[in-house]
């Protein structure tokens, strides 16, 4: 593996370990803290996963494009922006990084490094609401980065922060996430049982969004190295 690849790995592991504790460690604290309100605990859950997703992207966005996204690393091989030979590095790096995110946030609040979620997350409304949501995320994505890169990191911050309130499911739109949150059986939690058909819901709608814009956009194939952001060339 060539230096490079292995800068792109690491900051692939490492931003997605930032943000599976941002989204676990924040909704243990909002749980804590919000005094058995709901949805003040989701508000300030979603607070802290906006604005780390947009710190996360600036960070590590000109290493390795700041996936932290399986279905994105997809999307962007799809198009010819990253190789297919690295694709699954890619994503090892996003759902390992995403479990030791888990494990990080757990320890931070003294809780067992994994407890498997009982928090059931089920049903055709949770499923379309996870279709959509992604459709959403690589719709910002693929019409952000073509022309106005520099704004992909607040964009895609946005469109998550809103994610989160209006989807039935709360806009997981993550298949590394997804699996890192079946880990902890805390509020931001999903069922293990449910995980499969919520990154099969994610991957359709990831396709379906890069399949439109191939149409409104003819030229994206030539642009999609700049996804997430510009990153460096391939290794």
């Amino acid at each position: 593996m060539k230096s490079n690849l292995r800068a792109r790995i690491a900051a692939e592991f490492l931003g997605s370990a930032f943000l599976v504790a941002a989204v676990v460690g924040s909704g243990i604290m909002a749980e804590r803290l919000a005094g058995g309100n709901a949805a003040l605990a989701l508000l300030a859950n979603t607070i802290a996963t906006g604005a780390a997703l947009v710190a996360l992207i600036l960070a590590f966005g000109p290493v390795s494009g700041a996936h932290l996204n399986p279905v994105v690393s997809f999307a962007d091989a799809l198009e010819g922006g990253l190789a297919w030979s690295q694709m699954l590095p890619y994503a090892a790096a996003q759902i390992f990084g995403g479990i030791c995110g888990t494990f990080a946030a757990h320890a931070m609040f003294g809780l067992p490094l994994v407890s498997l979620s009982r928090h059931i997350r089920s049903g055709p409304a949770q499923y379309l609401s996870e279709f959509i949501a992604t459709f959403g995320l690589l719709c910002v994505i693929w019409g952000c980065s073509r022309t106005r890169s520099s704004a992909v990191p607040f964009a895609v911050g946005s469109y998550i922060t809103a994610a989160y309130w209006f989807t039935a499911s709360t806009s997981f739109a993550n298949p590394a996430v997804t699996i890192a949150r079946c880990l902890s059986d805390t509020f931001a939690g999903i069922r293990p049982a449910d995980v499969p058909l919520f990154i099969v819901a994610q991957f359709a709608g990831g396709i379906a969004a890069t399949v439109l814009f191939r149409w409104l956009i003819p030229s994206l194939p030539s642009r999609a190295k700049d996804v997430v952001v510009p990153h460096g060339a391939e290794g």
